[in-house]
């Protein structure tokens, strides 16, 4: 590793806790009583609009907290705790959505990070230490910002508790807009056939 690297890797982790200070200062309690986790994993190429929806409609309903956790995949050549700066950045714009739409909607955030060297790995690990009342996925669609059917089979058999399995229908993704410091909502259709 050089010292670039290195450096880069420092000021991501510093940028993430200074993010994470202000975020948490700013979250809603949840309420009181509740203790409803609602977990709703997604990765940092994208973030399904119609799964985050749901997701967000059954925490308020319930009164209980979103989980959103962003499963990273941590190739085999680098140690499961290696910086990620390329899927770190993909990922704040994707966790800054969550926080505001929660905000917007009254529903408390206590996001996540899981790693794994796979997708179905990451995804063991989080729901073996997390507690959680329903874990909502969106099923992938022409824009790939879900699960595919062999991971949804997958995690109907080998995680236990409720699962809620949402079709996408829209991703968000982000990309800079030359000149300017905000993010653009963009979304991705493909032609009928």
């Amino acid at each position: 590793m050089n010292v670039a690297t290195v450096i880069l890797a420092v000021a991501l982790v510093a940028v993430l806790v200074a993010l994470g200070i202000r975020e948490s200062s700013r979250r809603k309690k949840p309420v009181a009583g509740s203790s409803s986790r609602i977990l709703f994993p997604f990765i940092a190429s994208g973030l399904s609009e119609r799964g985050l929806d749901a997701a967000l409609r059954i925490a308020r309903n319930e009164g209980g907290t979103l989980v959103p956790a962003l499963l990273a995949r941590v190739p085999m050549r680098l140690p499961i705790d290696a910086a990620l700066p390329r899927q770190s950045a993909s990922a704040m714009p994707l966790l800054e959505v969550i926080e505001q739409r929660a905000t917007r909607a009254g529903v408390a955030v206590d996001a996540r990070i899981e790693r794994g060297r796979t997708l179905r790995h990451a995804l063991a690990e989080l729901t073996r230490h997390e507690q959680f009342d329903a874990l909502v996925v969106a099923a992938v669609d022409a824009t790939d910002a879900g699960f595919h059917p062999n991971d949804i089979g997958w995690i109907l058999e080998n995680v236990e508790g409720e699962i809620i399995v949402i079709r996408s229908g829209g991703r968000l993704g982000f990309a800079p807009l030359p000149g300017h410091v905000r993010w653009a909502r963009r979304h991705i259709h493909t032609p009928k056939r």
